[in-house]
C-alpha cells in the first residue's frame, strides 16, 4: 500500500489498543467472575480500581451485568469491542477481509454471551477470535508498517494495563522489549528518549508502576 495517512495510522493504532484491551480485561474478568460466584465477600470495586475505571455500578450484580455487556457504558468490554470493530471496518482495505472477519466473530460471540445463561462459554470464543485476529493479521497483512502500527498499539495497551495491575518485572520487561522495535518501525512520530526511560523504569530495582503508565502513554505524538 502507499503512504498511510494520519487518520489511518490512528485507526490502526487504536485497533491494536482496543483489541488488546478486550482480550486482557476479559481474562481478568474470568478470574473475578468465579470469585463473585464463590465468595459472598468479593468486592467488585477492587476490580474497578485495578483497571482504573469509575465505580458506576453500585452492586456486584449490576457490575456483572453492566461491565461486560452494557453498550451505554463507555468502559464496558462490549463498548471497547465495538470500537475495535468500528476501526476494523474502516480499515478493511488495509487489513483485509479475513482479518476483519475475526473481529466480527468476536463481536458476534460477545453479543451471544450477553443473551446466554452461560456467558463465559461465549466469552472464551471472544478471546479465541481475538487471538485469531492477531495471528491472521500477522500472516496476511503485507505491509510491515501496518502490522507494526497495530502491534505498537497492542503493546502499549498491554504495558499500560499490566502496570495498572501491578504485573511483575519479567512480563513488563518482555513487553517493553517487544514494543520498542515496533514503535521505531511504525512510521509514527515518537520520542526516543521516552522509550529509553520506559526501559529504565521496568528494569529499575523498585518498579514505579505509575511512572510506567505515564511514560508509555506519552511515547507517541500523533495518536488521539
Amino acid at each position: 500500500m502507499g503512504i498511510i495517512s494520519v487518520e489511518q495510522t490512528n485507526r490502526l493504532f487504536w485497533l491494536g489498543r482496543y483489541s488488546e484491551r478486550v482480550y486482557t480485561t476479559l481474562k481478568l474478568y474470568f478470574g473475578s467472575f468465579d470469585s463473585m460466584i464463590d465468595k459472598a465477600s468479593y468486592d467488585y470495586r477492587d476490580f474497578c480500581r485495578m483497571v482504573d475505571i469509575p465505580d458506576i455500578y453500585g452492586s456486584r450484580e449490576e457490575f456483572k451485568r453492566s461491565y461486560p455487556f452494557e453498550e451505554s457504558n463507555p468502559d464496558s468490554i462490549l463498548s471497547n469491542l465495538n470500537r475495535a470493530y468500528d476501526n476494523a471496518v474502516v480499515l478493511r482495505e488495509e487489513i483485509g477481509s479475513e482479518t476483519l472477519s475475526y473481529i466480527q466473530l468476536a463481536l458476534y460471540a460477545m453479543q451471544k454471551a450477553k443473551k446466554s445463561s452461560a456467558p463465559l462459554v461465549e466469552m472464551q470464543k471472544v478471546m479465541d477470535n481475538i487471538l485469531a485476529f492477531w495471528g491472521v493479521a500477522d500472516d496476511s497483512i503485507d505491509s510491515e508498517q501496518v502490522r507494526n502500527i497495530i502491534k505498537a498499539g497492542k503493546r502499549i495497551e498491554r504495558i499500560d494495563l499490566y502496570a495498572r495491575l501491578g504485573i511483575g518485572r519479567r512480563e513488563l520487561v518482555r513487553e517493553v522489549n517487544r514494543l520498542i522495535p515496533r514503535v521505531r518501525t511504525s512510521g509514527m512520530a515518537y520520542e526516543e528518549e521516552k522509550l529509553g526511560l520506559l526501559k529504565e523504569l521496568v528494569e529499575a530495582p523498585e518498579i514505579d508502576y505509575y511512572g510506567i503508565v505515564s511514560e508509555v502513554e506519552s511515547i507517541l505524538q500523533e495518536t488521539v
